[in-house]
């Protein structure tokens, strides 16, 4: 039997997926598994399986708010037996939420998926991090950048935007009706400030340098990234890396908390898996505490199911002290509908771009937000 698996290259390069795949097999001689790993990264998993879905692989990792796309196009395995009674009895019922739709679980968390800011204490200190504004305010040397700013193809672009208290389809994301409010005063503050970033010479943007090149020369102050590059950034920077929950910024003249996109990573089967029980079965030994625990040991991966939370190990961890108050406190549920996920990435993704092309200025920033909310909002 043959199972192919699809999962990024941290659960490759920590080994994890390997020692899993060898305790799994010892586990079930009877299958006389021959395994197929490749590196199919969670942010670009929905496209690649729906390329091919009989082609795709049999278990994959993907990141939550795919999740509707799957569903629609028949693709993912709806879960049930004892593997749906560990999602709802094992997570928190937010962290269940990001993987239902229309009250069906389809896959299996493993760990929180938002980001938070990281910080070299050589540059900054923790003084300094609480806003944006003290961060670009510390002198520091010329060939130094105090801040990063970093779209992620909309992801971390639009926590400037609901920060300031807008949403696109109302507060859940769920509210067609409701519409995008981007294109208001606010929406327009909140673009103006973002083209005075790109402005600034002590703000690096995204594409321009990459942080760990930066890292290395201890070059940059603040960037925003997750638990999974823990590991690389502390590679580069050892002691002097810090982390904390995402800052404040002012908006013309009021403080306001940036609000980051909380959902899950999760595990998915293929419907069409040639081999679905034992597919099914390593999806959810992927997924159970004890997996989590050392995906969390390996990888510096939260985990989100409650036994491997309570773990001394994993409440004892910094890390996971941050990444659990920025989830609670600074984020807001990421849309899961296929109207936002077919939508948003595209025209949110191209505000920055035309941010740092100078295509949107002062000049002309009611004009593309009407732009981009008339994209999101067609019949």
């Amino acid at each position: 039997m043959s199972l192919k698996i699809w999962c990024p290259q941290n659960q490759v390069d920590s080994g994890i997926m390997a020692k899993q795949q060898e305790a799994f097999a010892a586990e079930h001689p009877e299958w006389n598994i021959k395994w197929t790993t490749e590196i199919v990264g969670e942010d670009v998993c929905q496209e690649s399986v729906l390329r091919d879905v009989s082609a795709a692989a049999d278990v994959f990792m993907f990141a939550s708010d795919q999740l509707p796309s799957l569903v629609e196009a028949g693709a993912i395995a709806q879960l049930g037996g004892s593997t749906e009674t560990m999602v709802k009895e094992e997570n928190a019922q937010n962290v269940v939420d990001t993987v239902t739709v229309d009250g069906k679980v389809y896959a299996i968390p493993f760990t929180h998926n938002t980001f938070f800011m990281y910080y070299d204490k050589s540059i900054l200190g923790d003084e300094d991090v609480t806003s944006i504004e003290k961060i670009m305010a510390k002198e520091t040397a010329d060939n130094v950048y105090n801040y990063y700013f970093e779209s992620a193809g909309g992801w971390k672009l639009a926590c400037y935007y609901y920060g300031a208290g807008l949403s696109v389809f109302g507060k859940d994301g769920s509210d067609l009706s409701a519409g995008v409010d981007w294109n208001n005063a606010t929406g327009v503050a909140v673009t103006n400030y973002l083209i005075d970033l790109r402005n600034n010479k002590k703000c690096a943007f995204d594409s321009d340098l990459t942080v760990t090149e930066l890292i290395a020369e201890h070059r940059l102050g603040a960037w925003f990234g997750g638990t999974w590059e823990y590991q690389n950034f502390h590679d580069v920077l050892g002691d002097d890396l810090g982390f904390t929950t995402i800052p404040t910024f002012n908006l013309n003249g009021t403080d306001h908390q940036l609000m980051g996109f909380y959902s899950s990573k999760a595990i998915g089967i293929n419907a069409q898996s040639k081999n679905m029980a034992a597919a099914v079965a390593f999806a959810a030994y992927l997924g159970n505490a004890e997996n989590q625990l050392l995906r969390f040991q390996m990888s510096s991966q939260v985990p989100t199911n409650t036994k491997a939370s309570e773990n001394a190990e994993v409440l004892a961890d910094a890390l996971t002290a941050v990444l659990i108050e920025e989830s609670n406190n600074y984020s807001v549920a990421q849309p899961a509908n296929s109207v936002f996920s077919a939508r948003y990435w595209s025209n949110a993704g191209a505000i920055s771009t035309e941010i740092k092309s100078g295509e949107i200025t002062k000049d002309n920033v009611q004009e593309k937000l009407d732009t981009f909310v008339t994209a999101m909002t067609r019949e």
